[in-house]
């Protein structure tokens, strides 16, 4: 991974590059058969298709079979999903599967309206709509519904931020408290600065292999024991309920029985919380809250380090920061190395089992990858 940041200094190619080559020589140097690229905005803001390509080029992959996978903000999940059913079919052996974002060297309005194109261009997009906007309606409607107060919703930003504290790679390394986040200026009501995850840049690489090749190349493969994968509608207004994702349940559900696992058997999980009110929805939905009762849980001091789950020790998307099609991506790596015992943060100590959830949209496209010691 590279540490995210507001990266002028570094180019998308030199950020992809610093990634994909550690991954590499992570595990001896071997050189990967093809590449997936997970990228959301390299057509809208660099005007660069054919991505996969011109990365493989650049590292020094000329002649390999690479491409990238857009899927929004979830274009990470979903380009690890691709690399594992391109080793899972006997395709490949060797995948290197990447995620690069390049955000902070444009206008913000510019920045903001790209990845508005996750929404419904023809129903949401033209009017003016925004991700903190749509998302906003989520939170008052969760607010009210389950009667939280503004102070609950704080919460989670201040648990990110004291997580995200100890991370090298994180974006925002510094504690806050209630006070602050409801203090911070407000960015779509009842969404506040300090309730949204930051742009930023950032890479971040993981390499796949057949199981054979794996244990040839590191001494403690970590496995890939479920993935799932699913969808719902893009705009929100044909939606049954605005406070259920089925996207994530789906998801979800496939990647716990492709593991034979249940969500009481994740030690750790990296959930994708955009903002405060996806982190409660993609708990609930994962099976680790009751509906309605994330809130009741973290104020209780649920989902921090020593619990079970501990949820984003990384400091999650609100701290490490989310360079959008690269995120899910970070969300492995990270879930990896805890299973590995070698991430540079906080540690979950002895952790078997670990589950990285990405999505793009509004909880539209999702992906859950479980990882098994």
């Amino acid at each position: 991974m590279t540490k995210v940041s507001r990266n002028f200094s570094k180019s998308l190619r030199e950020l992809f590059a610093e990634a994909a080559l550690k991954a590499i020589d992570d595990c001896g140097g071997v050189v990967p058969e093809a590449l997936v690229i997970g990228n959301m905005l390299s057509s809208s803001l660099q005007e660069q298709d054919d991505l996969g390509a011109l990365l493989a080029d650049n590292i020094g992959l000329r002649g390999i079979g690479a491409v990238k996978v857009e899927a929004a903000c979830g274009s990470g999940g979903y380009a690890v999903a691709m690399g594992y059913s391109l080793v899972a079919s006997g395709l490949y052996d060797v995948i290197l599967v990447g995620g690069v974002e390049k955000m902070t060297d444009y206008p913000t309005a510019d920045v903001t309206r790209a990845l508005a194109q996750a929404a419904d261009a023809e129903y949401e997009l033209f009017y003016g709509v925004s991700f903190p906007a749509l998302n906003a309606l989520l939170m008052r409607l969760y607010m009210e519904r389950y009667g939280v107060k503004r102070e609950d919703m704080a919460l989670w930003p201040v648990l990110m931020h004291e997580n995200g504290y100890y991370n090298p790679y994180a974006q925002l390394r510094f504690k806050t408290t209630v006070e602050d986040v409801l203090k911070s200026p407000v960015v779509a009501d009842p969404i506040r600065l300090f309730d949204a995850s930051p742009i930023g840049d950032g890479a971040a690489a993981v390499v796949l292999a057949s199981e054979d090749v794996a244990k040839r190349l590191t001494d403690t493969p970590i496995e890939i024991a479920g993935v799932g994968l699913a969808t719902d509608s893009v705009d929100l207004a044909t939606r049954e309920d605005l406070l259920s994702a089925p996207s994530v349940r789906l998801a979800a559900e496939k990647a716990y029985k492709m593991a034979k696992i249940s969500p009481k058997d994740v030690d750790v999980a990296e959930i994708h919380d955009a903002f405060s009110i996806n982190a409660l929805l993609v708990a609930e939905e994962l099976g680790f809250a009751e509906k309605g009762s994330a809130w009741k849980m973290l104020k209780e001091g649920r989902f921090r380090p020593g619990d079970k789950p501990t949820l984003n020790p990384s400091g999650g998307l609100k701290s490490r920061g989310h360079p959008v099609g690269a995120t899910g991506v970070y969300q492995v790596a990270e879930v990896a190395m805890q299973l590995r015992g070698d991430f540079p943060g906080i540690k979950v100590s002895g952790a078997e089992i670990g589950l990285a959830q990405n999505m793009g949209g509004v909880a539209v496209s999702t992906s859950v990858i479980i990882l098994r010691r």
